[in-house]
């Protein structure tokens, strides 16, 4: 049946889905265009779930949307950042009421589809990258260009950490020899900050070498549960 609905209409986009994402495989991507990957919009499961998805298929097959601030299947408020950086990695969009968001927040949405556009070249096409972080509490993933010229790496902070200070990203799969220009991406909404010294980077950007992101890793502020930090590295 889909394969005489491609053939009829060349043009059309066929999602798939069942059972929060379960009929995701090899040969229903051959016949499909994006996959509903769960029915929980809680960006903090998403990091999970999203994160094992990426096992099999490439981001632009992904749907990742950003929800309400409030989650209808856990119960849980979550800012606009944390939603965004989350859903920002995959086939982005947006399922949330916007006649009952606030000014602040459909421009906050504006921001986001423009970071999402800015970057979603790279996004999908480069290299996914799964960083081993040593902090349980945390998950850093990424894109590379395949070319090594660009990334852009998310870390989220999904708990509590049990640490005094954070444990460095390292940001793997850049090209050693290279130098990268660092910086944050700061989406919009509540970008907490816990601490009154936080890294130089987070204000200006810096440059650092390849291989020194990816083995010794780059300082990060303290973060509060269900936070995430953008991180744009460029080569010179």
């Amino acid at each position: 049946l889909l394969d005489e609905l491609k053939r009829r209409h060349p043009g059309l986009e066929i999602e798939s889905c069942s059972a929060g994402g379960g009929r995701i495989d090899l040969g229903i991507a051959a016949r499909t265009d994006r996959f509903w990957t769960s029915d929980c919009n809680d960006a903090l499961e998403r990091q999970t779930i999203q994160r094992g998805f990426s096992y099999l298929l490439p981001p632009e097959l992904m749907g990742a949307h950003v929800g309400g601030a409030w989650s209808h299947t856990t119960a849980r408020t979550q800012t606009l950042p944390f939603r965004a950086a989350t859903a920002l990695f995959g086939h982005l969009g947006f399922e949330w009421n916007l006649s009952t968001a606030s000014d602040e927040d459909r421009a906050g949405v504006a921001q986001v589809i423009e970071v999402h556009k800015r970057f979603r070249p790279l996004l999908h096409t480069g290299r996914v990258v799964r960083v081993d972080h040593a902090d349980p509490s945390a998950l850093v993933h990424g894109v590379v260009a395949r070319d090594g010229s660009e990334a852009l790496f998310a870390y989220a902070q999904l708990t509590a950490s049990d640490l005094t200070l954070p444990v460095p990203a390292q940001l793997v799969g850049l090209d050693p020899a290279r130098r990268y220009r660092v910086e944050r991406v700061l989406l919009p909404g509540a970008n907490w900050d816990m601490q009154r010294h936080h890294p130089s980077w987070y204000d200006a950007p810096i440059e650092v070498a390849g291989d020194v992101l990816a083995e010794v890793g780059l300082p990060m502020g303290v973060h509060v549960p269900e936070q995430a930090t953008l991180i744009h590295a460029t080569a010179l």
